[in-house]
């Protein structure tokens, strides 16, 4: 198609304007329903979804831990992996911050699994074994990520490696009393995020409800928090402010909006480099 004006769209052009009708889908409280089959248009190779999925889900974990978690230990706020307990006035550590993201995206259609695990877990049910636990030591010569086909589960895999991106992290881990490693370090590979997925290759359609289900899942893990803390002897005050602020919270469209504003641009830029190109980091 040419404009009145003279002007001949390029596909890069096109798959920008395809990329604003997302703002459509991220967010929503329920993801719509899988597209049944496959639908029309330009697909997307699997190994380019799993880049973009966890470049999301690094800026939504780097949000929490930093600006939720770390800042707010600095101000008197409490989080623990027993945050469930009703006499325990904290939130959910950044791996559980996820877990409950995860257990979001299980309850959709959306078949796109997550796990969190590591080669010196505190969980024995979170150490990688066989398959994976080859290809996390790959990661950890590397420290790349590893995409491959999970012919066990007949999936197609990634395994993204894990950083300690804030002093909060080592110092959980060196300090938990079931650790099995105790001189963690800043920057350290402190494990992986596996994210699993049956097709080697979606449409744009699935690509926005795979991004939908994901964000959707980070909102209801945020709720989950904010409900916890409401509960608190002394409840933060939620709002415009963040904890580095002080004793705050910011509400879910605040903290909705901060995570929007670091990973959309990213994830546009990564959806439009050639496919040989893809080099999303999520940092």
């Amino acid at each position: 198609m040419v404009f009145s004006n003279g002007f001949k769209p390029s596909k890069t052009f096109w798959w920008a304007g395809a990329l604003l009708v997302m703002g459509i889908y991220l967010f929503a409280q329920r993801p719509i329903p899988m597209v049944d089959g496959e639908s029309a248009g330009r697909t997307i190779p699997i190994e380019k979804m799993f880049r973009i999925i966890a470049a999301e889900n690094d800026f939504a974990r780097g949000l929490y831990t930093k600006e939720i978690v770390g800042a707010g230990k600095k101000v008197g706020l409490d989080f623990s992996e027993k945050w469930r307990e009703a006499d325990i006035a904290a939130g959910p550590l950044p791996a559980l911050f996820l877990r409950e993201a995860a257990t979001s995206i299980q309850k959709t259609r959306i078949p796109l699994g997550l796990f969190l695990g590591s080669d010196f877990p505190i969980a024995q049910s979170n150490k990688f074994v066989s398959t994976q636990a080859e290809h996390f030591q790959a990661i950890r010569v590397s420290s790349k990520p590893e995409f491959f086909y999970a012919a066990d589960l007949k999936l197609q895999a990634a395994m993204f490696p894990d950083l300690a991106v804030a002093e909060g992290c080592v110092i959980c881990h060196n300090e938990h009393p079931k650790s099995p490693k105790v001189d963690w370090k800043l920057n350290d590979i402190m494990g992986a995020t596996t994210w699993s997925y049956p097709k080697d290759k979606v449409t744009l359609d699935e690509l926005m409800q795979i991004i939908a289900a994901y964000r959707a899942g980070v909102v209801t893990a945020y709720d989950a928090y904010l409900a916890k803390a409401a509960t608190f002897a002394k409840p933060p005050e939620v709002g415009e402010l963040w904890p580095k602020d002080g004793y705050f919270l910011p509400s879910r469209a605040v903290f909705v909006k901060e995570f929007e504003r670091r990973a959309s641009a990213n994830t546009i830029n990564v959806l439009l480099q050639p496919n040989s190109e893809v080099k999303a980091t999520g940092k």
